[in-house]
């Protein structure tokens, strides 16, 4: 059993209530728009962590992170990338990614709206994008999501609210 904390689109600001959000998690996944590397640093201090650059990433990050990342846990296949999209109208590079790779869970970020849907058409996958941890953007409301991944399922799956966009906690 492995619990996570996943959010995207921090754009370099790092909420401290995400530290008490993800006290209990054992790791931390950012499906991309990082923002500044000193961002991934504290993450990292904080519990081992897994990211992808998103578009507004500068070369430090994109040294650091990849643009796709796939890890194996608990039995899945979690494909991460920033620009995704959704069932019906995934972006042309994330479908020929998810075609290739035949991921359980695909993860992006980007829209900076929260949605965990399945996708029947590639094998009932899960596809989750936690929406926009982040203070930039046009979301009204700072999400991540929590969940266990537990002997091949997705279980105890949380969206939590961090509070309003434009509130700096």
């Amino acid at each position: 059993m492995r619990k996570i904390g996943l959010l995207s689109d921090t754009h370099g600001y790092l909420d401290k209530k995400i530290v008490e959000v993800f006290k209990d998690v054992d790791e931390v996944w950012h499906a991309g728009d990082l923002g500044a590397i000193e961002l991934c640093d504290e993450l990292k201090k904080f519990k081992p962590f897994y990211a992808v650059y998103g578009n507004i990433d500068g070369k430090e990050i994109r040294t650091e992170y990849p643009l796709n990342l796939v890890l194996k846990r608990e039995g899945l296949t979690i494909l991460i990338t920033h620009i995704g999209g959704y069932p019906g109208s995934y972006e042309p590079k994330a479908r020929k990614k998810i075609e290739e790779i035949k991921p359980d869970i695909f993860v992006c970020g980007h829209s900076h709206i929260l949605k965990v849907m399945r996708d029947e058409k590639y094998g009932n996958m899960l596809v989750m994008n936690p929406g926009a941890a982040g203070v930039q953007g046009f979301h009204k409301v700072k999400t991540v999501l929590r969940f266990t991944l537990n002997n091949g399922k997705v279980e105890n799956l949380e969206a939590v609210e961090l509070g309003k966009r434009g509130e700096i906690g």
